[in-house]
């Protein structure tokens, strides 16, 4: 299975047609490669507030609230591409209004076929919660994608280990992951997050991001990461972890994902913690004692 990632360079399109014809041209391109799934970063809706005044472009809030006038043509732009190129599109995150003054930071996904569903990012940022109006999700799903079970971990949520465990308890094989970071340090963290779920639980993680500067946004202000798809470091894969990544000013980072040689090398692995995981379960272990000895 072909898939890409994206290292999406925040732009400032004038209205919704110029946002929908860089979504069409690089999807297109990405579909010209032989891609069945393309994944987009976080938060990538949030460059159609530049759409707006100044006023509500600059507040958050207000661009929030703003932005629900255009996500029936947003979910209607997504839809059309995946029918048309005939490929699952991950279309980043929406924030979406769940109640009044109440969003939750959604993650779409569009098959081919016209159906969507959607993962809600289910642990909020610091950034998140003092907004005041962003709420966690409280549902965790997988999903079909010819034959491969896949899950969707969106940024933070990718730096905790259970809920993602319990995705490849479901049958995910493949672990989506938007991201947005604003700084290296907030990089590294999803990066590392992305490389420990892809250990642990022997699957692949395709991590999209978001690139550059948006002065005119206070959630797109400023984006760093490189797009990057990884795999179990073990017999038969990268040492390194890493399938394919971005470089430069690169869009897509793509790789083939072959699901069957996770199971070949589940047989000779020289670390297994997948299957080892319940090993840290044990009564022993829930707790930790101080041992009473001192160091003189």
């Amino acid at each position: 299975m072909k898939i890409a990632v994206a290292k999406y360079a925040v732009g400032n399109p004038a209205d919704f047609e110029a946002f929908a014809a860089r979504q069409r041209q690089i999807l297109r391109e990405a579909c010209g490669a032989g891609v069945e799934l393309a994944v987009l970063p976080e938060y990538l809706s949030l460059e159609l507030a530049s759409t707006f005044a100044p006023e509500i472009s600059r507040d958050l809030n207000a661009s929030l609230a703003a932005l629900q006038t255009l996500q029936s043509e947003w979910l209607a732009l997504y839809a059309d591409l995946a029918r048309e190129l005939r490929m699952t599109i991950q279309a980043g995150t929406f924030l979406t209004r769940v109640g009044p003054d109440r969003y939750r930071n959604r993650a779409w996904w569009f098959a081919p076929d016209g159906t969507r569903d959607y993962q809600d990012k289910l642990q909020l940022t610091g950034f998140e919660k003092d907004t005041g109006v962003i709420e966690g999700g409280d549902e965790l799903k997988v999903f079909d994608l010819n034959g491969v079970r896949a899950g969707i971990a969106v940024c933070y949520d990718s730096e905790f280990p259970l809920p993602v465990r319990a995705q490849r308890e479901a049958g995910a094989r493949l672990l989506l992951v938007p991201s947005c970071t604003d700084t290296r340090a907030g990089a590294t963290r999803v990066r590392v997050g992305c490389m420990a779920r892809a250990l642990e639980n022997r699957m692949f993680v395709a991590q999209a991001v978001t690139t550059g500067a948006a002065d005119w946004s206070p959630a797109l202000d400023t984006n760093t990461g490189e797009a990057t798809i990884y795999a179990p470091m073990d017999r038969g894969f990268p040492e390194d972890g890493i399938l394919a990544t971005t470089c430069g000013t690169q869009t897509w980072a793509i790789g083939d994902l072959d699901v069957e040689a996770l199971d070949r090398n589940q047989e000779q692995a020289q670390v297994a913690v997948d299957r080892d995981w319940d090993g840290q379960m044990l009564p022993a272990l829930r707790k930790a004692r101080h041992s009473g000895h001192q160091v003189a």
